[in-house]
């Protein structure tokens, strides 16, 4: 009985995963279908657009080359019509003096025949008739104006949909995910020398699968990218993966988005428990400010607590608890670090694998450390004074100093103290490393054997600190690490 409900159970199980994914492939093909009809709107508007507008360009060139041929029309018909008129009274200039020479022909007076004969002669040499250029100024062809649009109507005959550039792929084999960056290659199917440049979207989720409807994560985009490879950099990982996809774009048209990608995206991430932090610390997610009021405040509203039957759940310390600068927790005055012990841990045990933070604090804090602590740290202990924590402190004092403790003994370390401290663990290798976050330089090393898992743990008095989680462990500190992993401090040497 018991194992057919153990398949059932398993059933079941399978049934309402291939449900979800149908239910989110459907969504998908809904929202398909909807950016099919706006897509199409779009592309038709589009093309009536640029019909129109190509028209336009049409008869603004029709008009203007009519108006040239009746320009050339009226020029040619001024010449004509000039040299018509000229010619004319030239014509009838001629005939009056032919008229006159024929009737001086026919005169028998020999004086008047003399002197008529030689204004005749006077006047044939001045008559207009011949000074006249008998070659048409102008020509009645027009064939200069003739079009042929043969090559043009060609060309418009040919005028087809733009060539979309080609679906682009992701080469998964030569993507890289290291040192909070990632670095993605994609290629064509065949060269395009018309490409102009390629888009990138990138998203992050806590799914490998198929895209859900609703992601909890924007797209993001990278657009202009000329080559076929791009590195994002300065990333904080705090999902388990990040999802990808490409578009070739030429000058006019994109292409289609290439198959998502999904890279594992593997960092260490832990918020800092407010629920067990001394009463002198604020806690804000990830920032820590020392308080000297909060223990005061606290002990003032245990003894209105005690003086009144209010119910918890509107009691004084319950307002307090929940007010802008405290982290509300249901664990106020129990489990929590007390006395000198000014420790705030990490909400996320460490108990495989090799992980790495950082903190940023200000190096003017009277006292403040950093490392690892197990769960079963007393709440009076101190970082590093007890054999359940590794910490490297910082001491102002009296004297600056940094040291690294563990079980009550300590070494004083020879380095500059930096303003940022990175954290670097190796459970199984049983490796506590500590780097200045900056140069990346090994400041200490513990080796021991962890025999049960540890958590961040950190301490502050007048001062404060921010942590940053979401970092790989960076490939120069895996590095060292194999290089110094027979050369480096060990607790025995802690004296």
């Amino acid at each position: 009985m018991g194992d057919q409900k153990e398949s059932l159970r398993k059933i079941t199980t399978t049934l309402a995963l291939k449900n979800d994914e149908i239910t989110n492939f459907i969504c998908c093909l809904k929202q398909s279908l909807e950016n099919l009809e706006g897509n199409s709107s779009r592309v038709q508007e589009d093309l009536e657009t640029e019909f129109s507008s190509l028209h336009s360009v049409l008869d603004e060139l029709k008009d203007s080359m009519v108006t040239r041929i009746k320009q050339e029309r009226a020029s040619h018909t001024y010449e004509l019509q000039s040299q018509l008129s000229a010619c004319s009274k030239a014509l009838e200039s001629s005939e009056e003096l032919l008229e006159v020479a024929n009737q001086t022909l026919c005169s028998s007076e020999a004086d008047d025949f003399t002197q008529a004969a030689k204004d005749i002669k006077d006047s044939v040499t001045m008559a207009p008739a011949f000074r006249l250029s008998l070659k048409a100024k102008a020509s009645d062809s027009m064939s200069h104006m003739m079009v042929d649009f043969t090559q043009e109507r060609e060309m418009l005959q040919a005028i087809k949909f733009l060539p979309v550039p080609a679906t682009p792929e992701i080469l998964v084999s030569e993507c890289q995910v290291c040192d909070n960056t990632v670095t993605v290659q994609w290629a064509l199917p065949e060269p395009d020398t018309k490409i102009d440049h390629y888009d990138l979207e990138h998203r992050r989720t806590n799914y490998e699968g198929p895209p859900r409807a609703r992601e909890d994560y924007p797209w993001m985009v990278v657009e202009g990218i000329r080559e076929t490879e791009y590195t994002l950099t300065g990333l904080r990982f705090d999902t388990r993966y990040m999802t990808f996809r490409v578009k070739a774009c030429n000058k006019a048209v994109a292409g289609e988005f290439s198959e998502l990608v999904t890279l594992e995206t593997h960092a260490f991430l832990f918020k800092l428990d407010a629920g067990s932090s001394h009463q002198n610390l604020k806690v804000e997610d990830l920032s820590v400010e020392w308080d000297s009021c909060g223990g005061k405040i606290i002990q003032d509203i245990r003894k209105d607590k005690n003086r009144t039957n209010q119910s918890p759940m509107h009691s004084p310390a319950r307002t307090a608890m929940n007010s802008p600068k405290r982290v509300p927790s249901a664990r106020v005055g129990r489990d929590r670090f007390t006395a000198e012990s000014y420790t705030v841990l990490g909400d996320t045990f460490i108990d495989a694998g090799q992980q790495y933070w950082e903190v940023r604090f200000d190096k003017e804090s009277k006292a403040f450390a950093v490392g690892l602590a197990l769960r079963n740290l007393g709440r009076f202990d101190q970082l590093g004074k007890s054999n359940a924590s590794w910490c490297i402190h910082l001491n102002n004092w009296l004297h600056q100093s940094l040291t690294a403790k563990h079980n009550n003994k300590a070494r004083t370390l020879d380095c500059p103290i930096p303003d940022r401290i990175g954290v670097y663990c190796n459970y199984e290798e049983g490796a506590l490393s500590f780097y200045n976050a900056r140069t990346k330089t090994l400041m200490h090393t513990f080796r021991t054997k962890f025999t049960q898992p540890v958590i961040p743990a950190f301490s502050v008095w007048n001062g404060s600190f921010s942590v940053q989680t979401g970092l790989q462990v960076p490939s120069v500190v895996q590095s060292g690490q194999r290089k110094n992993s027979g050369t480096s401090s060990s607790n025995a040497s802690l004296t």
